[in-house]
């Protein structure tokens, strides 16, 4: 009994003589425990004593003392750090209890490294690590190089039990362990959402699992550098692109202010480097800076991005966005005057992102659409957190029984505590389960051939399966031949009204159509991942009876070609048309860098970008569009698909397609909206039959303004149209690496628009000097006899 007191009296004044000595750090934890497993002796590491494993033995209850050593000269992969020379071997269930002085958020930190000692050969042990809430480990191992684990557990009990439990004919090892106070507000309640956008509550009782926390543009941040004793490893090896990024530094400009981080959120080596995009390459091209980082499947992520605007040299200098995955999360930040007015202030922001099925996260920033805006963005750090699941479990093995998405955002009680028992009688029941669902799945599958579960949807799609096809019966009037809107080559498109009064288009496939599954699955599967302003929102689908019917957003204003010839539609100015086109440019553009990899339209035409009532432009109709190339890849061969006049002719006469070839179409898009003429008109001249060729022979003798829509006559100045001419020129060049990006594309027509509306001094901005003159009546142009109003593509 005397013996225990004495071990706890030098326990507490250890501890206490360590506190006192990391009162500069800025951060006094009330607990405070630190102990070298398997070590006779107390060791330091950096400005922290971890006391030896014999003085923490009555925080420890466990069948057998084995106490290991190495006689390695060095760990290799953490040679700088003495906690790996021993260990603790746990050959049956063992407990730490630790007493706990402030109820709160409190660090775990497991330090192993597998080493052989005697008959254990630690890199072959197997166990699980719990508390009394949640699983931490389960069926773990480390089979060669150094690891540490991180958790962030809210502890409300007057002690933390932490349990190692063996699996059968194995044991468990433990190199260190740190248990330790967090900083009330290092991790708030609440945080926002990335998919749909909106706010989380309930992060408080969540416990946490730091996956990644990375410095952008830095180099590794060790403990002793970090108040909270935090290891910040480089961005270099996650970045997607390298080359389309930099590094840069200015530690001294750091300022913490009011509101926003403080050193304990991260320190100023994090936020005082920052990766940017590469300036060698901006602003001939327009791209998102990403890094990539595997996370386990299964699991809700908290995402903390540090921001410090170290680049600037003036306020309202930067703008840029910030995104996950293919969502945008922040759009057109301005780091000067997030919190205050001033530069380089350090703060952060947390999202939460949904259960993912994926075992990648990226994330990008990438700049700004905003109109004189100089296409920079930079990030300085980066910390990813799991999130525990619905049955308080962080361990990847019990990824497999998740519940739903709902039922994982509800705060999480207290979970009884979980033997290794029961724990795999309940693994083995997820997998069956699992197993089960998958089998029904496929039997469905083979019954209906169509059906792909839908990410997004109405209150129609919840189950999973898209709209009923009796709700699309009611809502079209049993398919009213009075109520079709457009006929294409999948079949008609009819105006409809669900029963909650949203107005829809919907697309019914014909059944003798050439355009069958394959283009229907295909446009299920691309909108129901992407969610933009500028791409047609998906609501829902059905399959049933035989039927392909897709559901859209409707569209008010119909297509883009509509309104350009053959309808009898009001004319649009040239600030409308160019304002469409920088709208269409920006969806395509989203597709081909937005998203984990390079989506390819493959039918860009005036007929695929509708208008919303306020003639917002969307581009529809992703039912040819194909995964553009690997990053080691220059093309993917396949077969020609796509438009006549529209077509990029190196993708029609090699069958390798690019990116590049829907800039070639866009191009061509480009130049029906300014001549509004049909694209292909054979009742024409041979010489003029093709616009994209019989507009390139007066772009290149600089008489554009000579075959312009005659309703356009004065009113393009002609700085605007000589801009816009040479984008659509750069467009249609004949081979693919000769054509800008859809960034550059989108960079050139918002500066055309700014060339139009620009005032100059002394000049009234309607003055016709400015402007374009009246047209040679022997170049007017052609109309279209077509006519074509639909809602969605056709």
């Amino acid at each position: 009994m005397m013996m225990g007191y004495r071990k706890a009296e030098l326990v507490t004044w250890v501890l206490s003589i360590w506190c006192l000595s990391c009162l500069s750090s800025g951060f006094s934890p009330v607990d405070n425990y630190l102990i070298d497993c398997g070590s006779s002796t107390n060791t330091s590491v950096g400005n922290r004593i971890f006391i030896a494993d014999n003085l923490a033995s009555n925080l420890l209850s466990t069948p057998e003392d084995v106490l290991a050593k190495t006689y390695l000269n060095s760990i290799t992969s953490f040679s700088d750090s003495p906690l790996y020379q021993t260990a603790r071997v746990f050959t049956g269930p063992s407990k730490y209890t630790f007493s706990i002085g402030q109820s709160g958020r409190h660090w775990i930190r497991l330090y192993f490294y597998p080493f052989v000692y005697n008959s254990y050969n630690m890199s072959l042990a197997n166990f699980a690590v719990s508390t009394q809430d949640h699983v931490l480990l389960s069926n773990f191992s480390v089979k060669s190089s150094a690891v540490v684990k991180e958790y962030s557990l809210n502890v409300t009990s007057n002690v933390l039990v932490i349990t190692f439990t063996p699996s059968s004919n194995s044991f468990a090892f433990l190199n260190a362990i740190e248990v330790v106070s967090v900083p009330t507000g290092l991790i708030t309640d609440d945080a926002n959402t990335v998919s749909p956008p909106g706010s989380f509550k309930g992060l408080l009782p969540m416990a946490l699992e730091t996956v990644w926390r990375v410095n952008m543009g830095g180099q590794t941040v060790k403990p002793d550098i970090d108040t909270l004793w935090r290891t910040w490893i480089p961005d270099k090896s996650f970045l997607v692109q390298p080359n389309a990024a930099t590094n840069v530094s200015n530690v001294a400009a750091v300022k913490y202010v009011r509101g926003g981080s403080t050193q304990d959120t991260a320190p100023r080596t994090v936020y005082g480097t920052a990766t940017r995009m590469n300036p060698e390459i901006v602003p001939n091209k327009n791209f998102n800076v990403s890094w990539e980082f595997n996370v386990d499947p299964g699991f809700q992520y908290l995402v903390r991005f540090h921001f410090c605007d170290i680049v600037s040299t003036s306020l309202n200098q930067l703008y840029f966005n910030v995104f996950i995955g293919p969502w945008i999360v922040v759009k057109n930040l301005d780091l000067s005057t997030y919190l205050v007015t001033q530069l380089a202030a350090a703060y952060y922001m947390d999202y939460v992102l949904v259960t993912t099925a994926s075992n990648k996260l990226r994330v990008s920033v990438g700049p700004s659409n905003i109109l004189g805006a100089y296409p920079n963005a930079i990030l300085n750090g980066l910390e990813i957190m799991k999130m525990n699941n619905s049955e308080g479990s962080l361990s990847a093995a019990d990824s497999v029984i998740i519940l739903s998405d709902s039922s994982s955002k509800k705060n999480v009680g207290v979970i009884v505590g979980v033997s290794i028992g029961a724990f795999i009688s309940v693994v083995l029941a997820g997998i069956l389960f699992v197993l089960y669902r998958k089998r029904r799945r496929l039997d469905r599958q083979k019954q209906s051939k169509t059906r792909i579960p839908l990410s997004m949807g109405s209150k129609y799609s919840n189950n999973g399966y898209g709209i009923p096809f009796l709700a699309l019966q009611e809502a079209t009037n049993n398919f009213d031949e009075s109520w079709v809107i457009g006929i294409g080559g999948f079949g008609k498109v009819y105006k409809g009204v669900l029963s909650d009064g949203t107005k829809v288009a919907v697309k019914k496939g014909n059944p003798q159509s050439q355009q069958g599954l394959a283009e229907f699955q295909t446009e299920i599967e691309m909108l129901s991942q992407f969610r933009h302003r500028h791409l047609v929102s998906l609501i829902g689908y059905c399959d049933e009876k035989n039927e392909m019917i897709l559901v859209y957003e409707y569209m008010e204003n119909g297509t883009l070609k509509s309104h350009l010839y053959g309808s009898g539609l009001p004319s649009m100015s040239w600030k409308e048309r160019l304002e469409i086109c920088i709208g269409a440019a920006r969806g395509l553009h989203y597709l081909h860098t937005g998203y984990t990899k390079v989506i390819i339209h493959r039918d860009v035409k005036s007929a695929n970008i509708l208008l919303d009532e306020n003639l917002v432009a969307k581009v529809a109709d992703f039912g040819l569009s194909k995964t553009g190339p690997e990053i080691d890849q220059t093309h993917v061969s396949t077969a020609v698909k796509g438009s006549f006049g529209y077509l990029d002719p190196e993708y029609f006469w090699r069958q390798q397609l690019t990116e590049k070839s829907d800039v070639y179409s866009f191009g061509v898009v480009l130049f029906e909206v300014l001549c509004a003429r049909s694209v292909l008109d054979s009742s024409l001249s041979e010489e003029i039959v093709y616009l994209a060729e019989w507009a390139m022979k007066w772009q290149k003798r600089g008489q554009l303004d000579q075959i312009i829509d005659t309703t356009l006559v004065g009113k393009i100045r002609p700085d605007s149209l000589k801009k816009f001419g040479e984008i659509a020129e750069k467009c249609l060049a004949d081979s693919g690496v000769d054509r800008p990006a859809m960034g550059d594309v989108l960079w050139n027509l918002e500066y055309a628009l700014q060339l139009q509306e620009r005032v100059i001094d002394g000049d009234p901005k309607e003055n016709k000097s400015n402007l374009i003159g009246e047209l040679s009546p022997q170049v007017n142009n052609s109309g279209d006899s077509n006519t074509s109003n639909s809602a969605v593509p056709v």
